[in-house]
């Protein structure tokens, strides 16, 4: 079953959007690419793309724990290689509210991240850079 339909609309943008709830997210070509940068890159929405589902996860496990991370702020960056052009490291910061976690809490929490689905898709040439702090 296919679940996204992208659309070039010319001029480096293109439309993908969700089959299932018909959401639909525009992209543009970055700035140091030929584009306007008007909107998320696809490299940008691979960078989210990591940190969405690293959220979700660690959202699955602490629902299932009896905790909640409501608040969590992920900041995330690319490093950009050359030849081929690609992502070579996401750099991400795990920004938890105070909420006094446990050391358990924060083992499961840890443990979570490593059970993201994009993260284990990615070739282990892939750096990724993390950092967790508990405010």
């Amino acid at each position: 079953m296919v679940t996204v339909k992208t659309t070039y609309l010319g001029s480096l943008r293109t439309e993908a959007e969700h089959l299932q709830s018909g959401a639909k997210i525009i992209t543009d070509a970055p700035v140091d690419n030929h584009g306007k940068g008007e909107a998320f890159s696809p490299t940008d929405l691979f960078a989210a793309s990591y940190a969405s589902c690293a959220l979700t996860i660690i959202g699955i496990a602490t629902q299932t724990h009896g905790f909640n991370i409501d608040g969590t702020v992920v900041e995330t960056s690319k490093v950009m290689g050359e030849n081929p052009r690609r992502i070579v490291e996401l750099i991400v910061k795990f920004v938890f509210p105070h909420n006094n976690y446990t050391d358990k809490e924060r083992k499961i929490i840890e443990g979570a991240i490593k059970g993201c689905p994009v993260a284990n898709s990615l070739s282990k040439e892939m750096k990724i850079t993390r950092t967790l702090s508990f405010k």
